[in-house]
């Protein structure tokens, strides 16, 4: 039983997308003496605006945790979007302000920045290309251009999410040069695979890994599988790498902050969490 008093986190998506957040969240909360909880909730996209709304009736709830399918209609639902969620299209954060205001945030991008960061890359300046212009991809490219990336390539086999993408992106950042349609890495000190592509061996990879610089930092935002071939093969050519893992982790303490519940590093959610091996 959850208390009344309990903060309530409802993390809300398709079923076989909720059931990773109590493990990472919920132990730190225990470690750390935090009333709150994370709950998954699996809700279908035909009840979601309805249900949506009928949880920010409780009286114990901070906020929400949202994945697939609803990242994109959530935007619909709240009273403000912060300019990162406008311009990846998506948000996969929802708090509830005092004044019960909702506001959508998208922290995607902010967990990936964190993981460059801690791996020594700074974009700042930089040119980067992203593969894959869905939701992560969106959220990741929104994130670049808010750190004061030179130049950003945008490539997806649906050339009109990258369009939409770029015309975002100016909108906010128009000192961010953008190139579309090409998914030649060559040139770009920054490569990121935000597609499922080159996940398994034998898979075709993402992009021509021979065409990478061995100084390019490639990341890869799968999570099931921490070095994907798409990552041994850039990690073959000299290049330094992130797997998806990192991002997961590194997106948790600006969530903490989001939702008000204080900081951590990456490293103490890891070493509580308690993911299946």
């Amino acid at each position: 039983m959850i208390s009344g008093t309990t903060s309530l986190i409802a993390h809300l998506g398709y079923p076989t997308y909720t059931f990773t957040s109590p493990l990472l969240y919920n132990p730190w909360f225990e470690q750390n003496g935090v009333d709150a909880v994370v709950v998954p909730m699996g809700v279908k996209a035909t009840d979601y605006p309805n249900f949506f709304r009928s949880v920010f009736r409780l009286t114990n709830i901070r906020g929400a945790l949202v994945t697939m399918p609803h990242k994109v209609t959530t935007l619909e639902l709240v009273d403000e979007i912060s300019p990162t969620a406008k311009i990846a299209g998506a948000a996969n954060a929802v708090l509830l302000r005092e004044d019960g205001r909702l506001l959508a945030d998208q922290f995607d991008g902010a967990g990936f920045i964190r993981g460059v960061l801690g791996k020594g890359f700074d974009p700042l300046g930089k040119r980067a290309l992203v593969v894959g212009n869905g939701g992560v991809g969106s959220a990741i490219a929104a994130s670049l251009a808010g750190v004061g990336l030179a130049g950003i390539g945008l490539f997806d086999p649906n050339t009109a999410a990258s369009e939409s993408l770029a015309q975002r992106i100016g909108e906010h950042y128009p000192e961010v040069k953008v190139a579309l349609g090409s998914v030649d890495p060559e040139g770009y000190d920054l490569v990121v695979n935000a597609t499922p592509i080159g996940m398994r061996d034998g898979d075709p990879l993402p992009v021509d890994v021979d065409r990478i610089a061995p100084d390019s930092f490639v990341v890869d935002v799968v999570h099931k599988t921490e070095v994907t071939p798409f990552l041994r093969a850039a990690q073959g050519k000299g290049c330094a790498i992130q797997g998806g893992t990192d991002m997961l982790f590194e997106m948790i303490p600006p969530l903490l902050k989001f939702f008000g519940f204080g900081s951590a590093t990456a490293d103490e959610l890891r070493a509580g969490a308690q993911l299946p091996s």
